[in-house]
């Protein structure tokens, strides 16, 4: 039987990511016990506090045991925390040794969306890829240089350690868990029984790019101002650096620095949300709105879409347009 530990956080944590895991395997353990085999998971509530109050006081929970009951563990599971990254650090740094610990006893970790930052604290993420919610990707980048980051990625696996996207995909994280422990038959029985997509990989449909401004270089943000009010143009990273008076390495130096893209990923990124949106709400057909986002080349529309979202434009249309729906 495997030991599952999930972390009660201080502060205000995701009781979707406590609760739902908590069900889920427990949920394996009856359809076991209905096909009369013993239970694969121990699960226990693990904190650092007796109690920890959540939603403003609306809810508390209450742990099974503390970390230091715990001597030894198999899976420990660390939800989302919705504070400022550090101050939830500061306030649960007394579990940073005791996952370390348990890491190199054996046990297997595992941080859902932006519980990546709390992991990533430890260390144990350095040189490793790790997922975590899109929105944060490039707060978690600037904290976390060390670390592999891959934003379009619904889960990681590297040495014991895994992590998840963004919010709900903790879900997919799960199914996978399941199916490595218990096989693919019961992981499919557990995904109908709780409509879970189980095979999704990618949260790159989900992304809505935001372009990174909260850096101090004035001309980059002038540079990224102006790529955003001319979607329809085609703009050279020459003609960038001659706007701005910057030498071309120079302005990709530190375009890349401040933004974490390149200039022509920040381009084609902004082009494509533009066209993403007009999927989404209008009724023009896909050469119309690549038109309109300035691409010519309907076969490198195509590519670029897919490569940053994942799907073909007529597969996102499909999937997200309003007009469709209605």
């Amino acid at each position: 039987m495997k030991h599952i530990s999930i972390l009660i956080p201080i502060g205000h944590s995701s009781v979707v990511n406590i609760e739902g895991t908590h069900q889920i395997f427990n949920t394996v353990n009856e359809f076991l016990a209905a096909m009369e085999r013993p239970p694969l998971y121990n699960v226990q509530l693990v904190g650092i506090t007796p109690q920890s109050s959540q939603q403003k006081g609306l809810l508390t929970i209450k742990p099974d045991v503390l970390i230091g009951d715990v001597k030894r563990t198999d899976l420990i599971i660390i939800p989302a925390v919705h504070e400022d990254p550090r101050k939830a650090l500061d306030e649960n740094a007394a579990f940073i040794p005791w996952v370390v610990k348990q890491y190199e006893g054996g046990a297997e970790v595992v941080s859902f969306c932006i519980a990546s930052f709390f992991l990533a604290a430890t260390g144990l993420l350095n040189g490793k890829q790790c997922a975590t919610h899109w929105a944060s990707a490039n707060h978690f980048r600037a904290m976390f240089p060390e670390v592999n980051l891959v934003d379009d990625k619904i889960m990681t696996e590297e040495d014991g350690i895994y992590t998840s996207g963004g919010a709900y995909s903790f879900l997919n994280l799960l199914m996978y868990l399941i199916e490595k422990h218990a096989g693919r038959d019961m992981a499919i029985r557990i995904a109908k029984t709780f409509m879970i997509d189980i095979d999704r990989m990618s949260q790159s449909p989900f992304i809505m790019f935001e372009g990174q401004k909260t850096h101090d270089d004035e001309p980059i943000k002038q540079a990224q101002v102006f790529i955003e009010t001319h979607v329809e143009d085609k703009i050279t990273v020459d003609q960038l650096a001659s706007m701005l008076a910057l030498g071309r390495r120079n302005m990709e130096r530190r375009f890349k620095k401040a933004t974490s893209n390149t200039v022509m990923e920040y381009i084609q990124r902004v082009k494509i949300e533009a066209a993403k949106k007009n999927l989404e709400t209008g009724r023009k057909n896909i050469n119309e709105v690549m038109y309109e986002v300035g691409y010519a080349d309907t076969k490198a529309f195509r590519s670029i879409f897919k490569r940053i979202t994942g799907l073909s434009p007529i597969e996102y249309k499909n999937k997200y347009s309003k007009a469709l729906a209605v």
